[in-house]
């Protein structure tokens, strides 16, 4: 996967947004102003993925390219290396994952705004 095809997927879910909060080299995707994607738009060698706990740790003790979140909460974060070990589709599936765990946070009125979007 590219940085390209990465971004395509990320804003093809709904409610997203990208921007450079942190500098002009990090890629951020938001759901409703909150963070559950980030990638460095250069070198695009990793990318941060919100993940439940459990699951985090279990991810890590199977793929040596998941590995504890950097620069992140690592309880709840992990950096997915982009070394072509992992495919394409399960980094979309973690990436869908992230993007739902971040939604389900919302509160009510951002979960009904999220809906209403087309």
């Amino acid at each position: 996967m590219n940085i390209e095809s990465f971004r395509t997927y990320c804003l093809s879910l709904k409610g997203v947004e990208e921007g450079m909060p942190f500098g002009n080299e990090t890629l951020v995707f938001k759901v409703m102003e909150k963070l559950f994607a980030l990638t460095n738009i250069d070198t695009f060698a990793s990318v941060n993925l919100k993940c439940d706990p459990e699951k985090a740790v279990e991810l890590r003790d199977q793929y040596a390219a998941v590995i504890p979140g950097y620069h992140m909460n690592k309880k709840h974060w992990n950096t997915v290396l982009m070394d072509g070990t992992i495919s394409d589709k399960l980094i979309k599936e973690w990436t869908k994952d992230s993007y739902e765990l971040v939604a389900a946070s919302l509160t009510k009125k951002q979960k009904q705004e999220l809906e209403e979007l087309e």
